[in-house]
């Protein structure tokens, strides 16, 4: 059995260091520094300005098929093309058959439109794309979950009658770089999928070296540790011990990255504690988050397991080419 660690006169390791007094903490206030920069890009993201490379143009056709079977008349970029425009203006699959087609038209461009029935089905073939990080070296990990609606009463339904069935909502995985903002892991599973389950596929999806993965106290499970190890042997794991947690066994003599997290929050707090780690970070995945549901939506609109996992990949892209506009660097005033 493992040694506990309790924080005199309370529980051991509560999730929130003095809970009952948090409410009494003033709220940081900051400043935008570069507010003219990051204003040119907010509205750069809505800009209905579009335009198709050369390159785009001669790739959007696809190329001869060498293997059996029917010749696909478009390219995987025209399929993307089309499914991102659809999830950015929140359409339908023939109402995004209308927008691209409109758009060659005005364009004046030689080229045929995918019909709705041809997104579909590609959609459930299409190779997920990947998502890269624009700056380099180690990257800060910031992992959270949440939940996505896929089916049941609208809002205006269930106030008026209540609900009678249980909505149907799938849970969305996103892995956040800390230093840019940027969406590098995503996965969308059943609802009943435990947070902790899901470190291994997004820790597959990063080529970079992880310096440290912070996530909250859903995360405190030992398969989340060894799935970090395996890949990452030196990267930290900054995930904040459960309610009752107790130190291993080895806690004397060769104490554990969890077991120092301990004695931190014993000796110092809990607060001094996430300020101490970096753990105060992960409330920028949480920004992400919000930033996913703002944009995209609080619904998926596909309907299976593959078509799910391309619409969440595109999304993350679109997000990510979005925020290479520009970010508002922030000082703090309070």
């Amino acid at each position: 059995m493992g040694k506990p660690i309790h924080l005199p006169g309370t529980f051991a390791l509560p999730f929130k260091y003095h809970a009952e007094h948090r409410h009494r903490v003033p709220k940081a206030r900051y400043r935008v520094t570069n507010w003219a920069e990051y204003d040119a890009s907010l509205r750069q993201r809505g800009s209905l300005t579009i335009w198709f490379t050369d390159e785009a143009i001669e790739a959007w056709r696809a190329e001869p098929r060498t293997t059996p079977g029917g010749q696909p008349h478009y390219s995987a970029l025209a399929i993307s093309t089309a499914l991102t425009m659809g999830l950015v203006f929140g359409l339908a699959l023939r109402q995004t058959e209308g927008l691209i087609g409109s758009v060659i038209g005005l364009l004046g461009l030689n080229l045929a439109a995918p019909d709705h029935s041809t997104l579909s089905r590609r959609a459930k073939t299409r190779e997920l794309p990947q998502l890269r990080r624009a700056g380099a070296g180690p990257l800060h990990l910031l992992v959270d979950s949440t939940g996505l609606k896929l089916g049941g009463a609208g809002e205006w339904l269930i106030e008026k009658h209540g609900t009678t069935r249980r909505r149907s909502w799938r849970k969305l995985h996103i892995g956040v770089d800390a230093a840019s903002g940027e969406i590098v892991a995503v996965a969308v599973t059943r609802k009943d999928i435990d947070d902790a389950a899901m470190a291994d596929a997004l820790l597959d999806q990063i080529a970079d070296p992880v310096a440290s993965f912070i996530a909250d106290g859903g995360y405190d499970q030992d398969q989340v540790t060894e799935a970090v190890a395996n890949r990452h042997p030196d990267a930290a794991v900054v995930v904040p011990p459960r309610a009752g947690a107790i130190a291993s066994a080895s806690v004397e003599t060769a104490p554990t990255q969890r077991d120092r997290h301990l004695q931190m929050i014993a000796e110092r707090g809990q607060m001094a504690w996430q300020k101490a780690s970096g753990y105060n970070q992960r409330a920028k995945v949480e920004a992400s988050i919000g930033r996913y549901k703002r944009v995209i939506g609080y619904a998926l609109r596909s309907r299976t397991d593959r078509t799910e996992a391309t619409e969440v990949a595109l999304a993350a892209a679109a997000l990510n080419r979005m925020l290479a506009f520009g970010r508002p660097d922030y000082v703090r005033i309070a």
